[in-house]
């Protein structure tokens, strides 16, 4: 499976590649959503993992420019962020959009579970 990180923490961004690329996926990312609407409409990405907290825009904001277009309207979307309460998991599934969410931070296990759906 291929897929696409947006999260502008470095360290975030390394540990979720070092698991994918562990489980033989392959990986590419980004620190932050500038441009990446064109990439993942060209990307072929089997899911995106998008941070929520980000400086230049926030996941809930992108995901709604990702949803309005009609080239990236149903790429699986992943929220993986800080935002852990069963209020913040709701909005990012419910209302926000995401197809799935994983907390940070996530184990390996989690992991697995969530791409155990594809």
């Amino acid at each position: 499976m291929r897929f696409l990180i947006i999260d502008d923490s470095a360290v975030d961004r390394h540990f979720l590649t070092s698991l994918l690329e562990e489980m033989g996926h392959q990986v590419e990312s980004c620190e932050s959503t500038t441009g990446v609407i064109d990439k993942i409409a060209t990307g072929d990405y089997t899911a995106v993992f998008l941070d929520i907290v980000m400086p230049e825009q926030d996941g809930y904001k992108f995901l709604r420019e990702l949803r309005s277009n009609q080239n990236t309207a149903k790429q699986h979307v992943i929220f993986y962020s800080s935002k852990k309460t069963t209020v913040e998991i709701n909005y990012g599934i419910k209302r926000a959009g995401a197809n799935d969410y994983l907390p940070k931070p996530m184990t390996r296990k989690r992991l697995e579970q969530t791409l155990q759906k594809f």
